[in-house]
């Protein structure tokens, strides 16, 4: 379950998000249509993250061989290449908001696998749970101090997006 959930997951969608820079500017051009402010592709991409969020369809995705390749063939292209087009085109707060919710996401889910008495996937051990439930509460507390950290010092932009030549100084 954890391998599952912090490497595979977070793998595909990575895949994903490579893929995106494969991406012919035509097609992202067409995208842009539909996609102001990178809303469209955020919803798209949330709404499959909480399916494949749900116990059970990591169950479903350990147990039957369509669903593994339906995971194999959605996570990428219906979370990782959606958010990745989506990025870029979000304002800071619709940014801001979303980082809180993954944050939050972490700290709900790991509390819920580390405090439930009883397995929620029947695929994986009750330890495992737990264990995932004591991963994701230590990577929402990092992501939170990372959050704080780019808030009090840092800027959100990646550095091919800012100018980082001095400003000039205005002459008297």
């Amino acid at each position: 379950m954890t391998a599952q959930m912090l490497v595979q997951l977070p793998l595909l969608v990575a895949a994903g998000w490579l893929l995106f820079h494969a991406m012919p500017a035509r097609v992202l051009a067409r995208v842009d249509r539909w996609n102001h402010c990178g809303i469209a592709g955020l919803v798209l991409a949330t709404v499959v993250s909480i399916f494949w969020m749900l116990p059970r369809s990591l169950d479903a995705a350990t147990s039957h061989p369509l669903m593994a390749a339906a995971k194999y063939l959605s996570v990428p292209l219906l979370i990782g290449l959606p958010f990745a087009v989506s990025w870029p085109r979000m304002g800071f707060v619709v940014r801001g908001v979303f980082l809180v919710e993954f944050v939050a996401t972490f700290f709900r889910l790991g509390w819920l696998y580390l405090i439930s008495p009883i397995r929620l996937c029947n695929n994986y051990a009750l330890n495992d749970q737990q264990r995932l439930g004591g991963y994701m509460l230590a990577i929402g507390g990092g992501l939170l101090v990372w959050l704080m950290a780019k808030l009090l010092w840092g800027r959100f932009e990646s550095p091919s997006n800012t100018d980082l030549t001095p400003a000039p100084v205005p002459q008297q």
